[in-house]
């Protein structure tokens, strides 16, 4: 097969749809499929697989977050041409209603015209709202509709009511497995607790802070360490105000060093308020064999079952997160059950797996395109 994943995000910038289409692409290969990536990009590419389509993204705001990309008016042509002289069999777009890339391979593809949607959303999105009817016509070129998991289908049913097939995003399992070294910075004894996310409000920072110093009274040998990438100067004015101990911000790490800080921790807390349509960086901890703590959300109670491969608290209640860190850190026999019962349920969400329930889509599709065909062919004849 020869297949088209079109991103809309800048592929310079390392994120969710992004890390899943290179993932995918990665799987697909392995299979012995022939892949494209395009998007646009910020900088050169060093890819000979990556088409580059659309330069100088710019940075919106969306359901909390910063999304880079781009909005240029030319992306047409290029488009339509790279379309005719490639002939893809698949034409996988990500987040096909995102402005403005996805919607011109919608409009120009004759392949079989796959989507994924990602997002999920707990108010309503005002740009559905306003352009549904514009976007229902691109909705109609999609022979296939994957959400990625039950919340990311009920939302988009609410504007685009159709069978969406949920193939959720795949974790890759071994990384996050494989022995690695402790990092030395925090191997001492203490009970690690790791957080992993950006400075963004609905990441739920402000509630573990809030939560922690009741930790820490019950648990004095606690420690907390924040990893993530951004500008954390508001929490680390937080921490200082209030004479926290044992707050660690350690800044943006590498995806080759962060499952050493996953190694040394002994339970991951996810206290996001929502906006997650995926519990992905739950399925991280897991599979690095720690027991999770989360806020009970749509996307991560799709993931964690309570009281199995860790803890869910209702989302910003600072106290109800703390009894749940409290509980998992005062038992080792606890943390040990869980671990190992997150461990198996990742596996279910390994990349190898998820890809090839997307290759087995792309055959049916495939197979249905060819009937309809034959199906035309014979009333015709």
């Amino acid at each position: 097969m020869k297949i088209a994943l079109v991103s809309p995000y800048d592929w310079s910038v390392p994120g969710g749809v992004n890390n899943h289409c290179h993932h995918l692409r990665n799987e697909l290969v392995a299979a012995g499929h022939d892949v494209r990536i395009c998007a646009p990009a910020s900088r050169p590419v060093d890819d000979p697989d990556f088409i580059q389509i659309g330069k100088r993204p710019v940075s919106l705001p969306v359901s909390g977050s910063v999304a880079r990309i781009s909005l240029s008016l030319t992306l047409g042509p290029p488009v339509r041409h790279l379309l005719a002289e490639e002939a893809f069999d698949i034409v996988h777009v990500h987040e096909p209603f995102m402005p403005v890339l996805p919607i011109h391979f919608l409009r120009y593809s004759e392949a079989v015209n796959v989507g994924t949607f990602h997002a999920t959303r707990e108010k309503s999105q005002f740009f559905y709202n306003w352009g549904k009817r514009h976007l229902r016509r691109w909705y109609r070129r999609l022979d296939g509709k994957i959400a990625v998991s039950t919340a990311a289908a009920s939302f988009i049913e609410d504007y685009f009511p159709g069978y969406y097939n949920i193939i959720p995003n795949g974790v890759d399992v071994e990384r996050f497995s494989a022995e690695r070294e402790r990092s030395k910075r925090f191997d001492d004894g203490k009970l690690n607790i790791l957080f992993v996310g950006r400075p963004e409000k609905r990441k739920g920072l402000d509630h573990l802070l809030d939560a922690y110093p009741i930790v820490k009274a019950q648990i004095p040998d606690a420690r907390l360490i924040i990893v993530g990438a951004g500008k954390f100067g508001r929490y680390e004015r937080m921490v200082k105000s209030r004479r926290m101990a044992d707050v660690e911000f350690c800044g943006f790490v590498t995806d080759e060093e962060l499952p050493r800080y996953h190694q040394t921790a002994d339970v991951f807390c996810a206290p996001n308020t929502g906006f997650e349509s995926q519990g992905l960086i739950l399925l991280e901890a897991m599979a690095a064999g720690l027991p999770v703590v989360a806020s009970n959300i749509e996307g991560f109670a799709g993931v964690v079952t309570h009281e199995v491969e860790g803890l869910l608290a209702l989302p910003g209640d600072s106290e109800g997160l703390a009894d749940a860190l409290i509980d998992v850190l005062s038992s080792q026999a606890k943390r040990r059950k869980m671990a190992a019962q997150g461990r198996r349920r990742a596996q279910a969400f390994s990349w190898p797996r998820v890809a090839q329930q997307v290759l087995s889509y792309y055959e049916r599709l495939l197979h249905e395109r060819s009937l309809t065909r034959d199906h035309r062919s014979a009333q015709a004849g």
